[in-house]
């Protein structure tokens, strides 16, 4: 026979129908045909979005008003376990006269606590966040509905009865709770519904804080793991919608009142990095023994409801001697930055706070992390500063600066949400002289922890179970890549009008040519009008006398060459094929190759090059400068 003709083809016109018929693949999975469909052109956004951006509003309106319930109902319970009122003005504990009777009341929330999780959703321990990021990770964000009710309910328990813990973490899985509950009421991709979940956190945390900007960011470091229109801006619409719910109930003033800071020199911002290095290092042993204690309660004898009690104790015992580490301690933050504090104040409210919080954290009650973390911190930093100031006072250290910087930093390099640390700063306490500051710090924070830490305080716990979370947000290098420039162009082609019996004596020559899986077949008009396998051109069952014409049933898949690498591989896998025809962009009509799986693959060899290959291109001569 002559040898198969080797030129261009031109394709016929795309189907718009889908078939069960065969487009043969690689013999290993057969002979499998779908009728011939063009990949989607991926778009920033469509109308989905529009819909998914409202309801998200409605959801951040319901979550600030969850967020304001959730408030009152911890100042109900801390009004009535402390001073026997009933009241919800958010009131701190550590006002209270029960003397020794004290230690009581949190273990009482801790039994309370452990209850709820036995028999009602063990997902409510711990402060939220690493739940939900495995929802998102692995459950297409669907989170049971009844933790919406359970976890709000359970951490003002635990808050209101003393507990060493913020509001914040709990109101982001609860307002992350519902914007999974309200997914799963309405038709959505899980795409959509893991949007829905981020714009809930977000709201919730806004909601709270104040802190629009910041609570974006956190959704994208911690639970989106993507920076794409079609997330960012719903969940940017619902904090907006959060925070002026929060606006209305209590003013537009900073969560962290401050005084007015002066912008800071050279040389007390170097000493700024210096602080914020050192709460990275601190924050590396902060996580370490926080995860050690948790193991050191897996380890008891006794079943895991009575944990949170146990942690109440140490709660207990520890607010008898140190009433400030009681409850959310927001008035501690302020007075930490405000330079309120003493010297020994400080070091014996960062000691306390910390032995308070570590220990109930680690006995699996609810509650978050940011609150006791901002004040360790921030006490860490302010120690720090005066420390610098008293034996430095030419470089011009303000340990007010320190101590915000020392804030943020902890929770940078504890949770590696950067960005989120350094704004939120900004945002609760409105000092525009503290950027700067805080973006040193807390970036000398956070490479300290990448360094020497493989997880975080929020990925630990999921890491532990077998939960792998992105660490690292890139460009999708396929979507960077042409198909134009990755596909086969070389390609063998066969004819209609030859038989099975001269395709087969050619396969058995050997040729290079013939050693391709897959091969167009062409008709008299030079258009392709399907692919055939290796395999099916050697099935036993077809005669050797069959045209091909007779064994190709269905018109291949194609791509145009200006599609990306992406959106190839995104059709492969929606039709189930291991190739497509490449056609012209401007002439579609026109084959110009072939896309396979194996040069998706080839296409990151360009991609490794760049990320492992240094070399240098600029030289330093005789005759100056020149390119390598």
């Amino acid at each position: 026979m002559s040898p198969p003709i080797d030129k261009p083809a031109y394709p016929p016109a795309v189907r718009l129908e889908g078939s069960t018929d065969a487009l043969p693949l690689s013999p290993a999975l057969g002979v499998s045909l779908d009728a011939t469909r063009m990949p989607r052109r991926s778009t920033l956004v469509d109308r989905r979005v529009l819909r998914i951006t409202a309801v998200s509003v409605v959801l951040g309106v319901a979550a600030a008003f969850i967020a304001q319930l959730l408030t009152g109902l911890i100042g109900l319970v801390t009004n009535l376990a402390f001073y026997g009122r009933v009241s919800t003005a958010f009131s701190s504990p550590a006002g209270h006269h029960l003397g020794a009777w004290v230690i009581v009341v949190p273990v009482i929330g801790g039994l309370l606590v452990g209850a709820m999780a036995r028999w009602g959703s063990r997902a409510i321990r711990g402060h939220g966040i690493p739940e939900a990021m495995e929802q998102v990770l692995l459950n297409e964000s669907k989170i049971p509905p009844r933790i919406t009710f359970l976890k709000p309910v359970s951490s003002a328990i635990a808050i209101g009865t003393g507990g060493p813990f913020g509001a914040e973490g709990p109101i982001i899985a609860t307002g992350g709770a519902l914007g999974s509950f309200i997914g799963q009421l309405l038709r959505v991709t899980g795409g959509e519904r893991k949007v829905l979940l981020a714009a809930g956190a977000a709201a919730g945390m806004a909601a709270v804080f104040a802190s629009p900007v910041a609570a974006v960011v956190l959704a994208v470091e911690l639970l989106l793991f993507e920076l794409r229109p079609r997330s960012l801006i719903p969940v940017a619409l619902a904090t907006v919608a959060a925070t002026s719910v929060r606006y209305a109930f209590q003013g537009t003033a900073p969560v962290f009142a401050m005084p007015h800071l002066a912008e800071p020199g050279a040389v007390a911002l170097a000493c700024y990095v210096g602080v914020g290095a050192l709460l990275g290092l601190i924050s590396v042993g902060v996580t370490r023994i926080v995860y050690g204690i948790e193991d050191a309660f897996e380890r008891l004898p006794i079943h895991w409801m009575w944990w949170p009690a146990l942690g109440g104790i140490a709660v207990g015992v520890v607010g008898y001697f140190a009433p400030l580490t009681l409850g959310v301690g927001y008035t501690n933050i302020e007075g930490i930055v405000s330079g309120q504090f003493t010297l020994h104040t400080l070091f014996f409210l960062c000691l306390m706070k910390f032995i308070s919080w570590s220990i109930a954290l680690g006995s699996g009650t609810s509650g978050g992390t940011l609150a006791p973390l901002f004040t360790i911190g921030g006490a860490l930093g302010a120690l720090i500063g005066l420390a610098l100031a008293a034996m430095l006072p030419q470089f011009g250290i303000d340990p007010r600066i320190a101590a915000l910087v020392g804030m943020a930093a902890i929770f940078a390099g504890a949770s590696r949400a950067l960005l989120t640390a350094v704004v939120f700063a900004f945002e609760t306490t409105g000092q525009p002289a503290g950027l700067l500051p805080l973006l040193g710090g807390c970036t000398a924070a956070y490479l300290i922890s990448a360094l020497m830490m493989r997880n975080t305080i929020m990925t630990e716990k999921i890491a532990r179970r077998g939960v792998r979370v992105p660490s690292e947000y890139a460009a999708d290098y396929l979507d960077q890549v042409a198909v134009g420039d990755a596909c086969s162009r070389g390609v063998v082609t066969l004819r209609t009008t030859q038989t099975l019996g001269e395709v087969r004596h050619w396969l058995g020559e050997g040729s290079p040519e013939a050693q391709h899986q897959g091969f167009p077949v062409i008709d008299e008009r030079e258009q392709v009008v399907g692919v055939l396998t290796r395999r099916s051109l050697l099935d036993p069952q077809w005669s050797y006398s069959l045209p091909l014409a007779d064994l190709v049933t269905r018109p291949p898949m194609m791509v145009k060459e200006d599609h990306s690498l992406r959106e190839a591989a995104d059709h492969m896998v929606a039709e189930q094929v291991g190739r497509l025809i490449v056609v012209s962009k401007d002439a579609p009509h026109r084959m110009v190759g072939i896309i396979t799986r194996g040069d998706l693959l080839s296409a990151h060899k360009r991609r490794l090059q760049e990320a492992r290959q240094a070399s240098r291109h600029l030289r330093f001569g005789r005759n100056g400068m020149r390119t390598a």
